[in-house]
């Protein structure tokens, strides 16, 4: 018999359960609409609307690669002890294969579907708070890095380095930089790759906030812009990855540092990508 889209979403409203679910249960139920619904409370998936609203505050950050494609992706739960939980864990890889196989952009209803199974099994609110995709090119080497504190990947990077000469992307030197510069990322924070590419607002903002700064400390004007031009020349320097110092060798830049790899590899090495997520951020 033929289900309407419409029923399918009613079904969806009153219990919370996946659309996928929805029709199955529908068609199950040939058309009977609180049979339908009995059957999705008897497979647990109906419990999910329970839950719904219920601050996910807790779980972890996820990572894969294959082949060209990387992803880094936050799934939400209630409790630090649901985040370590198998079941959880399993989703969370399950869903990354997912989005890397079919390069999702967007939240689909299989990933619904997905979240709500195992909502039904878990028994926590559990939600895909974010992710995002990064494709490797020929001259292209992607890297990826969990920081892991007790079992719980609370921050995940995912970074694309690129040479010159695509032969280098099995170069174990190229490969450990990579990774450094990835545990890097994950140690600073930085908000943007480069100078250029902070939001011009943004900079003008921070200017007049250390005018205002400079100002009160009463000095001449001529030195008061010194002082303005050298505090927002530190505060880049903190915020823009290249300008950072590079935490495995504080005498150089991350620009200075791939300078030095450029050279001793005989190839121009960049960042020409990279992701950073931070668990509830």
């Amino acid at each position: 018999m033929e289900i309407k889209a419409i029923d399918v979403k009613k079904l969806r409203e009153k219990t919370g359960a996946g659309m996928m679910d929805c029709k199955k249960a529908l068609v199950k139920a040939e058309g009977d609409f609180k049979k339908a619904e009995r059957i999705l409370k008897e497979l647990g998936l109906a419990a999910a609307r329970k839950r719904d609203g219920r601050v996910t505050r807790e779980g972890q950050i996820f990572s894969h690669i294959d082949g060209n494609s990387g992803v880094l992706l936050e799934l939400a739960s209630e409790t630090d002890f649901v985040a370590k939980n198998t079941e959880f864990i399993a989703l969370g890889h399950k869903l990354a294969d997912l989005i890397i196989k079919k390069q999702l952009d967007k939240k689909t209803e299989e990933i619904d579907a997905l979240i709500t199974e195992a909502i039904g099994k878990i028994k926590e609110n559990l939600e895909l708070k974010r992710f995002r995709l990064l494709t490797a090119g020929t001259n292209e080497l992607l890297v990826d890095y969990i920081h892991n504190v007790e079992g719980i990947g609370k921050i995940g990077v995912l970074l694309l380095v690129k040479t010159e000469d695509a032969s280098l992307k099995e170069n174990k030197k190229l490969k450990a930089a990579a990774f450094d510069i990835a545990l890097h990322i994950a140690a600073c924070a930085p908000v943007y790759l480069s100078a250029k590419d902070v939001d011009s607002q943004y900079l003008k903002e921070q200017e007049e906030i250390f005018l205002k700064q400079a100002q009160n400390l009463g000095k001449p004007e001529k030195v008061i812009n010194g002082i303005v031009k050298g505090k927002l020349n530190k505060h880049l320097s903190e915020i823009c990855f290249l300008d950072q110092t590079f935490v495995k060798d504080q005498n150089v830049t991350i620009a200075k540092y791939l300078d030095n790899l450029s050279k001793e590899l005989g190839s121009k090495v960049t960042v020409s990508d990279y992701l950073y997520y931070k668990l509830g951020e």
